[in-house]
């Protein structure tokens, strides 16, 4: 067998997904297992986009432009104006397979091998797997749980920087934390990119789900910015239709968009069929949005409240998406969640969930953590968490 490449070797194993076996192994055994690892919402796709999907009757699936289909990028950048960002037109987007793949670009053209990133932590634990695969070295800030996980001090970040580093990449509202950046936190990012001369990547996925009133402030909302921000987008978690794999990186430089159009004729195009749906989905998209903003503001006001009336367990409240970063009263959380897959149920029933070490870059840092997602209704979350409850009672390390 030939020899496999370090990149294979280094790279890192999903925290959200490396548990499938143990619980495939466990739903062979009758046991039912309530999902709180992994964020794919139980919340029905829009009608209009599934009627889209339905109604599609071309006679050639043909390829769709590297950039993206003109009609698409139309209902993205309508999507912009309302947002606000009334200069950002169709030009301004490059069409991907997913947010994954509008990350993968934006590092590509943003870094070489051994340039370096900043991150704070804990974060997306993928962000590390695609830096990984690119040779990419990922140096992070610890924020921590006393804190919600605000920002850390901008000084931690003048600590970081190097004649490496080539940008800073946040999740704004974060993914596995929920914290929402202020305008006042992104202004001092914004400020240190300037005088580093650096990028902005903000992950912006979550931007319609955040709660108690608050609104998402985008790094586009920035002038000084116009040069050195990418946002990434996606469709997924907006409409419920992680399947679709559409998503798209947005920016107002130009040369950062040219150099991306490389990488996107390269793989040649994004998926056509979803960008149809995706289109459709756009379409007077208020009330479904709405709809389900109040649908998961209930399901986190119960989450938290559940889960910080277990004995030992802090769980801070997020501002926005549909995650908690939890602490445990167990030692290590990677050895809790197997034993809830491997050795435990109540009543012929268990829980999945993504251990916090993950979403670190040391993963000591997140041995009593864990990610949970509120993407089940509310009987299954508190299901959930009775069944979380006893295991903490029962578990023997």
């Amino acid at each position: 067998m030939p020899k496999l490449s370090h990149r294979a070797e280094n790279m890192p194993a999903s925290p959200i997904r490396k548990l499938v076996p143990y619980s495939l192994a466990a739903k062979q055994k009758g046991i039912k297992v309530y999902h709180l690892n992994i964020g794919q919402p139980d919340i029905e796709t829009p009608d209009s986009a599934l009627a889209a999907l339905k109604d599609i009757h071309l006679k050639v699936l043909e390829y769709s432009l590297s950039e993206g289909n003109i009609e698409y990028r139309d209902q993205l950048a309508k999507y912009y104006n309302k947002l606000g960002f009334g200069d950002i037109s169709a030009q301004n987007f490059i069409v991907t397979n997913g947010g994954s793949e509008a990350l993968n670009f934006t590092l590509s053209v943003l870094c070489d091998p051994e340039d370096e990133i900043i991150i704070p932590e804990p974060y997306y634990a993928n962000y590390n797997g695609f830096s990984t695969a690119l040779g990419v070295k990922v140096k992070s800030i610890p924020s921590s749980i006393e804190s919600g996980f605000a920002l850390p001090p901008i000084d931690a970040f003048d600590q970081q920087i190097t004649s490496k580093t080539k940008a800073i990449l946040i999740c704004n509202p974060g993914n596995p934390t929920g914290y929402l950046y202020t305008r006042q936190e992104l202004e001092q990012l914004a400020k240190i990119a300037l005088k580093y001369d650096l990028a902005i990547i903000s992950d912006e996925v979550y931007r319609e789900y955040v709660y108690d009133g608050e609104s998402q402030v985008s790094v586009l909302s920035f002038p000084e910015l116009r040069d050195h921000c990418v946002v990434i987008d996606s469709e997924s978690k907006r409409y419920s239709m992680c399947g679709v794999r559409v998503g798209c990186m947005v920016t107002r430089s130009q040369k950062i968009l040219e150099a991306a159009m490389k990488f996107a004729q390269a793989r040649l195009s994004p998926v056509l069929i979803g960008q149809i749906i995706a289109s459709a989905a756009h379409v007077k998209d208020e009330a479904y949005i709405r709809s389900v903003r109040e649908e998961y503001t209930k399901r986190r006001d119960l989450l938290v409240k559940l889960l910080n009336e277990i004995p030992g367990v802090v769980c801070p409240n997020p501002k926005g998406a549909f995650y908690c970063m939890v602490e445990l009263p167990v030692k290590d959380t990677d050895d809790f969640a197997q034993w809830l897959l491997e050795s435990y149920h109540l009543d012929g029933e268990t829980v999945m969930i993504a251990p916090g070490g993950g979403f670190y870059s040391d993963p000591a840092l997140g041995k009593k953590q864990v990610r949970v997602a509120y993407v089940l209704k509310e009987e299954d979350l508190r299901k959930s968490v009775e069944i979380l409850k006893d295991a903490l009672e029962k578990y023997p390390a």
